[in-house]
């Protein structure tokens, strides 16, 4: 059997993919890349079919040994490469030969670096993914990041091309000072006064460091909510309601003094309000976002939210013409 073998795991690195989903009515999160761009391009660059498996890492990446030839690429995050201790380049293929060893030792900015290999980390599915689910120890390799000494199974490499080209500048992500985050206000905007909600989309906001897969909790401000008696059932938080689902990229505001943005770990459900959600083309801006970092929302309605969507679309074609890939 092929396969990769784990020298350091570094700081956080999991197996994801594109995400288990269809499972909320069992209280299954998605799960899968936090940063859907940079992993579907990843596997573009390797020729990978969509929805292969990658690695994600946080801040400090991994150190993997090949066992055998491989063509493999970094994205993702503004980070340092070395193969055998050479840099190498990111968003392009590299080849890699069996000894060959690759580490991500450094973040320069963003947050999370994604790493494809030719043939995909082939760890078993669960409820349909491959993606790592840490708060209940399912899917990816034993449920858990990566720790030295793991060895990954990986799939045959497919026979599609690979692509020569590296992915141009203007295609790959930004890092700016700010990340502005478009929002749709909604669910329970309600329980917060007309001032809150201002004083939320007019705060610049930063990122805490209780900043992870399953939330990002961010400082700034205070938030004063409508006085009101507390039903039946709920806490006596103001931020309290009886039994609420939350959408992945909803913010809660328990107390109203630190929101917090739910991402992909997120449970589905529970006892907070969430006032809005941040629309699912800029999750991928939370996924690069660093501790310490400032983050703003701004309000958009829905028909935004769904042409940002096209516009994500439209920019990865893009990004496949551009690399010779099938754009489909």
């Amino acid at each position: 059997m092929n396969e990769l073998i784990v020298r350091s795991g570094g700081l956080s690195t999991t197996v994801q993919d594109a995400g288990r989903h269809g499972q909320y009515a069992i209280g299954m999160p998605p799960s899968g890349a936090l940063d859907l761009y940079s992993y579907e391009i990843a596997n573009v660059l390797v020729g990978n079919p969509r929805g292969a498996a990658v690695l994600e890492a946080t801040y400090l990446g991994p150190e993997l040994e090949f066992t055998d030839a491989r063509h493999v690429a970094v994205t993702g995050a503004d980070c340092e490469v070395v193969i055998n201790g050479q840099p190498a380049p990111t968003w392009q293929p590299l080849r890699v030969e069996a000894g060959d060893v690759l580490a991500v030792p450094r973040v320069r900015r963003g947050a999370r670096p994604y790493l494809a290999v030719a043939g995909g980390i082939d760890v078993p599915p669960y409820l349909g993914s491959r993606s790592t689910y840490m708060l209940t120890g399912i899917g990816g390799f034993h449920g858990r990041a990566l720790t030295s000494g793991d060895r990954l199974p990986l799939g045959a490499a497919a026979p599609a091309a690979v692509p020569s080209a590296e992915l141009p500048g203007e295609l790959r992500p930004d890092f700016p000072e700010v990340t502005e985050l478009r929002f749709i206000v909604g669910l329970c905007a309600y329980r917060l006064t007309t001032d809150a909600l201002r004083s939320f989309l007019d705060t610049e906001w930063r990122v805490t460091k209780d900043a992870d897969r399953v939330g990002y909790r961010l400082r700034g401000g205070s938030l004063e909510f409508v006085e009101r008696e507390q039903p039946f059932g709920a806490g006596s938080d103001p931020a309290n309601v009886v039994d609420l689902g939350y959408p992945v990229g909803s913010v809660q505001v328990p107390g109203g003094d630190e929101p917090i943005v739910l991402l992909n770990d997120a449970v589905t459900g529970g006892g907070y309000a969430t006032i809005g959600t941040v629309i699912s083309a800029d999750r991928d801006l939370v996924a690069q976002t660093r501790t310490g970092s400032r983050v703003r929302f701004t309000a958009v309605d829905l028909d935004a939210a769904m042409a940002a969507r096209q516009e994500r679309r439209a920019r990865l074609a893009k990004a496949r013409v551009a690399l010779d890939a099938d754009p489909s």
